[in-house]
């Protein structure tokens, strides 16, 4: 019966066990799918590549990235602007689609680390946990795998995203699914691409997914290890040009733990932060609006005198 409890949690996040095991532990068999979509990027040397697969790889990465960043971190964590109910939906299933996790669940815990930061109980602090766990191992503990309902209130009256933190395998299923059924059609339709399904499933689905994990994952990690510290936080928070520039933006984490309520997190003209870009052309649209500059005074102030800009 635990088993199957367990293996029920891969589909539906609501099955809840009480196994007696420690809480800190990783619980293997529910992350088996997590693993299971690491060694499937070793098909890549079966079903080849593409220029097409290829593409599509990047664009979705780029396009989950923003999800994540943009979405599931600056909206859902810290409502640094605003949208519509249909809007925050889409979102919310673009979100999804990065496959980590529902958006009031990534919210719960984005918070809980905001307010825990670099503490014992902040759950992927490398300086208190090691890299490893903060990189990866803190989220597959069992400890880990509910919502922190007490830090979001305030997105349980939305029906709709509860659904979809409750399944929230099936947005990535169907996009794997899509991904197959594209392949295989252009194998028919458009040969010239040399694409087909298994290959645009690897691609587009496994390592752009785990390639896109892994991004997201370095802002606990090597974000709290490596870089620059413009502010005198109270955490070990950095800024890091590079992972700003893998993660869209998010690598000026030093920034972000100054002002956490700022839509844009690339303070100055000269940090690029194309989440801010690509949020500020969604405003330019009229998808989203309200989105919160740092204020010149808190931009200023709290720094370290060997930061001053």
């Amino acid at each position: 019966m635990v088993t199957g409890s367990v293996l029920r949690r891969w589909f539906d996040t609501g099955a809840e066990i009480a196994d007696g095991h420690n809480p800190r532990g990783i619980d293997w068999l529910r992350v088996l799918p997590y693993i299971a979509l690491h060694l499937a990027c070793l098909a890549v040397f079966l079903v080849g590549w593409s220029a097409f697969a290829v593409a599509v790889a990047v664009a979705l990465y780029l396009l989950r990235m923003l999800a994540i960043t943009g979405f599931y971190h600056r909206y859902f964590s810290h409502r640094s602007f605003q949208t519509s109910r249909p809007m925050q939906f889409c979102f919310a299933v673009l979100g999804a689609a990065a496959v980590q996790r529902g958006p009031i669940w990534w919210a719960a815990h984005h918070r809980h680390h905001h307010l825990a930061s670099d503490t014992a109980s902040d759950p992927h602090s490398p300086g208190q946990h090691g890299f490893w766990r903060s990189h990866t191992g803190w989220f597959l503990t069992r400890e880990n795998f509910a919502t922190r309902q007490e830090r979001v209130r305030d997105w349980q009256r939305f029906p709709e995203l509860l659904w979809l933190d409750r399944y929230d395998a099936l947005v990535p299923a169907l996009l794997a699914v899509g991904l197959y059924l594209l392949g295989a059609f252009l194998e028919r339709v458009a040969p010239d691409l040399g694409t087909n399904g298994p290959q645009l499933l690897v691609w587009g689905f496994c390592i752009s997914t785990v390639v896109l994990y892994h991004a997201t994952f370095t802002i606990n990690s090597l974000a709290h290890r490596w870089g620059s510290r413009r502010y005198a936080t109270n955490d070990d928070s950095r800024n890091n040009a590079l992972l700003a520039l893998l993660t869209l933006g998010e690598g000026w984490h030093n920034n972000h733990h100054h002002y956490p309520a700022s839509t844009r997190q690339g303070f100055y003209w000269w940090e690029l932060d194309l989440t801010w870009c690509f949020l500020r052309l969604l405003a330019a649209l009229g998808l989203v609006w309200g989105l919160k500059p740092v204020p010149l005074a808190r931009r200023e102030s709290g720094k370290v005198p060997a930061a001053r800009t």
